[in-house]
C-alpha cells in the first residue's frame, strides 16, 4: 500500500510541476527596469482550466503526503 501510495505522489508531483511550468508570467521583463505591468486580465479558456488544475493538484498532493505521513 505504501509503495503504491508512493508512486501516486510522485506522479502528482511531476504534474504539478509541469502544471506551475505551464502557466504564463503576469509580469514580463518591462516591469523589473521601471514598467507598470499591471495590466488586469481575466483567465480564460485553457488558462482558467490549467489554473484550477493546479490548485486541485495541489491539494491533492498535499492529502496524498499527510495521508502518507500518518500511515507511517
Amino acid at each position: 500500500m505504501r509503495n503504491l501510495l508512493l508512486w501516486i505522489q510522485i506522479a502528482v508531483s511531476v504534474l504539478l510541476v509541469t502544471a506551475i511550468l505551464l502557466q504564463q508570467k503576469g509580469a514580463g521583463l518591462g516591469a523589473a527596469f521601471g514598467g507598470s505591468g499591471q495590466i488586469y486580465r481575466s483567465k480564460r479558456g485553457v488558462e482558467k482550466s490549467l489554473f484550477i488544475g493546479t490548485i486541485i493538484l495541489t491539494i491533492l498532493f498535499v492529502a496524498i503526503a499527510l495521508f502518507n505521513l500518518i500511515i507511517k
